[in-house]
């Protein structure tokens, strides 16, 4: 019985030998690694940069549109090769951007140091099989309340020319800084969402319309050779206050913007003059923006109102603001009618006009005159259909004295127009959206422009306009457009 017993003592203790053996051979599971730890601090999204207390957050879109009867984002052709439907120029215009967001925030004794970039490479009808172009909207260092770098003006408004998330790029009746501009601003947050900016901004060629020579040549279509005649010395001072609430929001913006011209001439050339022949005396245009949103309208959840009112003198761009540069003149052609070959509705745009004289003594600068209307309606049908009906009006007044240069130069008296330099631009537009998932959307818009030309009645003789239009009669009025867009987008 002994030995049984032993037997069995010894087995169960040969068994709890070999069992510890093979445990002590498994491997012993090790402790996770956080190679990426969420930074809750800035909202979702950021996580810390591994090893340092830097959060980042990376994201942007990918885009792709189709447009009808007009450039890229819904840009109707309003002068040009465009404007004159010619067969040189692409009726439809297509693009594929894809923009890459890159926000770092670190928390320091002074506040929190933000730097935020958004850039990336894009597509667009006519450029060469894989050689796109880089589009940078926004590169700025925020510190201690200062912004410093390319990022949207002091001035701009929260939705910039976008009231109703409209995809058209040139709406007018206000400012649009959607790509930015270079800029150093401070702003004061004073609490129960008051707040207060200051800045200057670049006075680049980008960030103006052109300034007139009255001795140079002008076309009938208020073409003229000298739209950055002049360089600034001295940048747009620019501010906003604005009040954000529950219900809405109240911005109320100011600018003021040098202008200048180049040298006098007298021979009628479009290159100007010499120094010997003097400039006139800069002058100091201004602008101001008055802007107002309403939430939690009786329509809906997410319903909002947004409106916008602009006047200026001496700075147009802050009433014919869009994506890119201001354009020096509109010019749209439509079918002819009572024997002329086509009508036209021809604008010149211009800061300001000088030159009444000749040589040293010539005319100062006369600054040119606009105020501007814009707005939106948004609707939204449930939690994947939207809709809004945004639109806009824009008015430019010369006085008696540009006037006469501008009639004088482009010869509509010796062709038997009545000229009136001043115009109207009036736009409506539609736009539906359908977001099956999460950030991913696909829009379809629609918009009317119409150009009211003060410049009117029949030719009486023939006349060149240039590009593929033949020298003929041509009648002149107010003109019209329809284009539209399609797009998808997916944010990330």
């Amino acid at each position: 019985m002994s030995k049984i017993k032993s037997l069995i003592l010894g087995s169960a203790a040969g068994l709890v030998a070999i069992g510890g053996a093979q445990a002590a051979d498994l491997p012993v599971k090790a402790k996770a690694v956080e190679y990426v730890k969420v930074c809750s601090l800035y909202g979702a999204g950021f996580f810390y940069v591994p090893g340092t207390d830097t959060c980042i957050k990376l994201g942007g879109y990918m885009r792709a549109e189709f447009n009808v009867n007009g450039a890229n984002s819904d840009a109707a052709f309003l002068n040009g090769a465009g404007g004159q439907h010619s067969l040189y120029n692409n009726a439809n215009q297509t693009r594929a951007r894809i923009m890459m967001q890159v926000d770092t925030r670190t928390a320091t004794e002074y506040g929190v140091v933000r730097t935020f970039a958004s850039f990336g490479p894009q597509w667009t009808t006519g450029d060469a099989n894989g050689s796109g172009g880089i589009r940078v909207e926004a590169a700025f260092i925020q510190f201690a309340g200062f912004t410093f770098g390319r990022s949207a003006s002091a001035y701009a408004l929260p939705w910039n020319a976008g009231p109703g998330g409209n995809l058209n790029s040139i709406l007018m009746g206000g400012p649009n800084y959607d790509a930015g501009v270079n800029n150093i601003q401070y702003t004061w947050q004073f609490g129960n969402g008051m707040s207060a900016s200051l800045g200057v901004d670049e006075g680049s060629p980008s960030n103006r319309t052109g300034v007139y020579n009255g001795n140079d040549a002008m076309s009938v279509l208020g073409v003229y050779n000298d739209r950055y005649q002049g360089t600034t010395t001295a940048p747009d001072v620019v501010g906003n206050i604005r009040l954000d609430q529950a219900w809405g929001l109240i911005q109320l913006s100011a600018a003021a913007h040098q202008v200048t011209g180049g040298y006098f001439n007298s021979n009628g050339t479009t290159t100007g003059g010499t120094e010997v022949a003097g400039h006139p005396d800069d002058k100091w245009g201004f602008a101001i923006t008055g802007a107002l949103q309403i939430k939690n309208l009786p329509t809906g959840p997410g319903d909002d109102i947004k409106l916008s009112a602009t006047y200026t003198e001496g700075a147009l761009r802050y009433v014919l603001g869009n994506s890119g540069n201001t354009p020096q003149s509109l010019s749209l052609f439509g079918s002819g009618s009572n024997g002329a070959y086509n009508n036209i509705a021809t604008a010149p745009i211009a800061d300001g006009v000088y030159g009444t004289g000749v040589g040293i003594g010539a005319g100062p600068l006369q600054l040119t005159k606009a105020w501007g209307l814009n707005g939106a309606f948004n609707h939204n049908w449930n939690q994947n259909w939207s809709s809004s009906v945004f639109g806009a009006y824009s008015k430019v007044d010369y006085n008696s004295v540009a006037s006469g240069m501008i009639c004088a130069k482009a010869g509509y008296a010796a062709a038997g127009v009545a000229c009136n330099p001043d115009f109207n631009i009036s736009q409506v537009g539609f736009v539906t959206r359908w977001t099956p998932v999460k950030n991913l959307t696909f829009s379809g818009e629609v918009t009317w422009t119409n150009i009211d030309s003060g410049i009117t009645t029949p030719l009486s003789g023939v006349v060149a306009v240039g590009g593929v239009k033949p020298a003929a009669n041509y009648s002149f009025g107010s003109q019209d457009v329809w284009s539209g867009s399609l797009r998808v987008q997916r944010n990330f």
